[in-house]
């Protein structure tokens, strides 16, 4: 016995006799979907354009139902008034399971089941522990650097000296200063203790991958992503950074995972938590809402598909949450000469990867292998594309005027490019698994497992080096710890500080000294940080004046061109000079410590005295 190829399934099955049977051969099967139907009568479900109908669930003969693909009575098919024919069962091959597609959702476990509750949690823990972990080594050891410092000033101002502060600086900070303030209060003002939040937020932010991937992709796609997000160098560099950095890349793939949820799921509470975390993208950092431009790909393609509602919902989201940041963003539109010397070359462009992962030897290989994952990730290569491409671009284009393009400023940028290239790994590895661990579904599995966990190490042993470089002080930072050391162990009572740089020497060595009742004076403060609502102070007008009472001096140089004084105004280092003498220097990393002792007493002018008290005066 033979199948008749033309027949839509190999063709009819063969009767007791050798023939076929009528009811089996070409036209009397619609569709593959199962049902049957009499190819001389037209009932109510038959299709005009193609004889007989049965779709799935249809009725093949009265009283008779068959289920897609199978006929009403298990090896025997009558149609009316005909005598019933016997037909041979079918041989069903075993079934095989299809290899895990990057085009298809990554719920490969029901999140409502228990099996998938449990998938879920383990997809989210695995990579966020990693993470802290990573973080958590040496996370006090690197000196804070000026950024650091001037988190830690501002994050311990009295909320009145805060809100002077922001408004003429720093006002697109004021979230997380607040939240800084909070934690400062109730954690110190240590290294460890400052950098402790970020380190949350980043570690957050590899299990946060994880399931961003399994919901987009696959599990093992997912795990990969969030475990190679936890080892490479960014994450350990800004998870211990008392910055926002860590904070915009978790509210970025939090909002794109309830995004992606509201897609699949759609529900009313889903959209509000989307909507509550648009406001978040803003506060961490003004250029991260440049993600939005991703997530509105994915609504296009989302309403192409035929989701009509998913547009207003979108709109209404974004609306609602750019009302809590647009008046934060239209009052930092007035400072950006804060960051005015932010002005990218051809240089910083190409050097871009390295700077984002921190080292060529992690951007190379991710970046290629996050190519080829836009080959693989079918409908979702677009709004992965516009995530990774279009934050840089933007930010380059309009650095004359936004100057925004900072690697530190697009690091939420990172994460897709992970993505992307743990999904090329995954579809890489498929067939590879298959070829070396058979045809049985757990054995390939389980090889695609061991491969999984090799591309892991793999990044992981490229990380090493870039690893141990964030560790270490911020290349081009000034030892002030060293200098703080150094001034506790020799210090005198009476003994004065002076500065001399343009590196917030004064704000590096406030942090540095905060513990030392005894620290030195500085004598050349004229108003203090907090009077003028600024980072800075302004130094006495007339410094032999406010150094008269000073015997010894602490001189804090970071000039670049191994002069001490160069760094000073003109009329202090005069004056300086000439009134004292120097003891002894001590040359650190970026920075001369300079010993100096009075040798001659300054000249006494009453009146310039009283004028300058005077002045003093009213602005104490």
């Amino acid at each position: 016995m033979s199948l008749d190829a033309s027949a839509p399934y190999g063709g009819g099955y063969p009767d007791v006799q050798g023939g076929h049977d009528p009811y089996a051969g070409q036209g009397t099967y619609a569709g593959g979907q199962g049902g049957y139907a009499d190819p001389g009568q037209q009932g109510p479900y038959a299709d005009p354009a193609q004889g007989a109908y049965a779709g799935p669930g249809q009725y093949a003969d009265p009283g008779q139902y068959t289920d897609p693909g199978q006929y009403a009575d298990q090896g025997a098919y009558a149609a009316p008034g005909q005598q019933q024919a016997q037909v041979a069962e079918p041989v069903t091959p075993d079934p095989v399971d299809p290899e895990p597609s990057a085009d298809e959702p990554g719920e490969d476990e029901p999140e409502d089941s228990k099996g998938g509750r449990l998938a879920t949690a383990v997809t989210f823990l695995l990579p966020t522990v990693l993470a802290f972990a990573m973080i958590w080594r040496g996370i006090g050891d690197r000196q804070l650097w000026r950024d650091e410092h001037a988190t830690w000033w501002a994050s311990t101002l009295s909320f009145h000296d805060l809100s002077l502060l922001i408004r003429s600086i720093d006002v697109v900070f004021t979230p997380y200063y607040v939240l800084m303030h909070i934690w400062i209060s109730v954690a110190g003002d240590s290294p460890t203790a400052m950098r402790i939040p970020g380190a949350v937020a980043m570690a957050a932010s590899a299990g946060l991958l994880a399931l961003l991937g399994r919901r987009m992709f696959t599990t093992q796609a997912g795990l990969l992503a969030g475990l190679a997000l936890a080892v490479v160098p960014f994450t350990t560099r800004y998870g211990q950074e008392i910055r926002p950095y860590a904070f915009a890349v978790a509210a970025v793939l939090l909002s794109t995972l309830l995004l992606a949820r509201a897609l699949d799921k759609p529900s009313f509470k889903v959209w509000v938590a989307y909507t509550l975390s648009v406001p978040l993208i803003g506060w961490s950092h003004l250029a991260s809402l440049a993600v939005l431009g991703a997530h509105l790909v994915m609504i296009l393609i989302a309403r192409r598909a035929g989701d009509k509602i998913v547009g207003w919902a979108y709109a209404a989201a974004c609306t609602l949450g750019m009302c809590f940041v647009i008046p934060m963003a239209v009052s930092g539109s007035g400072q950006s000469g804060q960051i005015a010397w932010n002005n990218p070359v051809l240089k910083d462009l190409i050097e871009f990867p390295k700077n984002l992962f921190g080292a060529w030897a992690v951007a190379v290989p991710v970046m290629a292998l996050g190519a080829l994952g836009l080959f693989f990730a079918g409908r979702r290569a677009l709004p992965l594309a516009v995530w990774i491409v279009l934050p840089p671009v933007a930010t380059y284009v309009t650095a004359a005027q936004l100057h925004l393009f900072l690697p530190r400023y697009l690091l939420f940028t990172a994460p897709a490019w992970v993505l992307l290239a743990a999904v090329a790994v995954v579809r890489i590895a498929g067939p590879v698994a298959g070829a070396k661990a058979g045809t049985g579904a757990v054995a390939r599995r389980g090889f695609g497992w061991v491969l999984v966990a090799a591309a892991v190490a793999g990044i992981a042993f490229q990380s090493l080096p870039g690893i141990r470089e964030t560790r270490q002080n911020t290349l081009g930072e000034p030892d002030y710890r060293g200098a703080a050391q150094l001034i506790e162990a020799g210090q005198k009572k009476g003994d004065g500080i002076v500065f001399s740089g343009v590196q917030s020497e004064r704000r590096a060595m406030d942090y540095e000294l905060r513990n030392d009742a005894g620290r030195p004076r500085d004598w050349l403060m004229y108003r203090t940080p907090q009077e003028l609502g600024s980072f800075g102070a302004i130094e006495c007008p007339q410094a032999s004046k406010c150094l008269a009472k000073a015997d010894r001096l602490w001189l804090v140089s970071t000039t670049l061109d191994g002069k001490p004084f160069s760094g000073m105004p003109k009329t202090s280092a005069t004056v300086i000079q000439r009134s004292f003498k120097v003891v002894k220097t001590k040359k650190l990393k970026y920075l001369q410590l300079v010993l100096l002792e009075r040798t001659r007493a300054a000249t006494d002018d009453s009146s310039e005295e009283k004028d300058d008290a005077a002045k003093r005066k009213v602005h104490t």
